[in-house]
């Protein structure tokens, strides 16, 4: 009876400012059988730091987040601070 632990991930990028969804599948499997499945969710914006987010993220963000698209968002930010 052998146990293996393993993650998938869906990316999910959001216009206009290419946010990135991250579901992470933790999935573990007996006997090459799934036998459980949790997951965990998590959202970064232009700018943040994604370096200790998957490497399938971190090709995205790379690709998608000029310094264009973080400058558009921060300023969509300004324009918007959170209600008190």
């Amino acid at each position: 009876m052998a146990f293996t632990e393993k993650q998938e991930y869906k990316l999910e990028v959001i216009p206009p400012y290419s946010i990135i969804q991250c579901r992470r599948a933790d999935i573990v499997d007996k006997d090459g059988a799934e036998v459980g499945r949790s997951y965990h969710r998590h959202v970064r914006t232009p700018g943040e730091d994604v370096s200790e987010d998957c490497a399938e993220l971190q090709a995205v963000a790379g690709s998608l987040w000029t310094q264009e698209v973080i400058d558009a968002y921060a300023a969509s930010q300004a324009a918007n601070p959170p209600a008190d």
